[in-house]
């Protein structure tokens, strides 16, 4: 089974998702992990979106073939992967649906003001879930990035709010 995180900057989906490797015994893919680990230390001041944009395609492809291990042994993929389209989350959905995987989207639907009270949190606490600070400017620039799940998106799927 492929769960498919899906919220704005600051809605919880780090937590969210090890809440539901707790339930579901998975594993998580967590991009912003993976940026941090991987490619944040080599970033340049010069280097923009389409830098990242780069980088997340190559750590997904490298994530769809774990992910196809972890389907062949019967567990589950938690993919924390910002999926902040509705073209990225048909990529995923395109992917489960040519290997016969099951797939279900988890929403958390959650308001503007919550998401920057917890974003101001984890760069002051630095706790489990930090792995590098968001600015307000960074955060604005999701506000308009994002696009909200369809209605079709969200039939069968798992939405949480507030």
């Amino acid at each position: 089974m492929l769960h498919l995180i899906v919220g704005n900057t600051g809605s919880g989906k780090t937590t969210y998702s090890k809440e539901l490797k707790k339930k579901t015994k998975g594993v998580i893919f967590s991009i912003d992990t993976w940026n941090n680990t991987l490619f944040l230390p080599d970033k340049t001041e010069t280097d923009g979106l389409e830098w990242f944009l780069e980088r997340i395609e190559r750590a997904e492809t490298m994530i769809l073939n774990v992910v196809t291990q972890l389907e062949e042994s019967h567990i589950d993929a938690i993919l924390d992967l910002g999926l902040s389209k509705f073209e990225h989350r048909e990529k995923f959905r395109a992917f489960a649906v040519s290997n016969g995987y099951k797939i279900t989207l988890h929403f958390l639907d959650i308001s503007k003001d919550t998401r920057w009270q917890r974003v101001q949190q984890r760069n002051t606490k630095k706790g489990d879930t930090f792995e590098f600070e968001v600015t307000q400017e960074n955060f604005e620039f999701m506000e308009t990035w994002f696009e909200k799940p369809t209605k079709n998106e969200l039939m069968g799927s798992v939405v949480i709010t507030e």
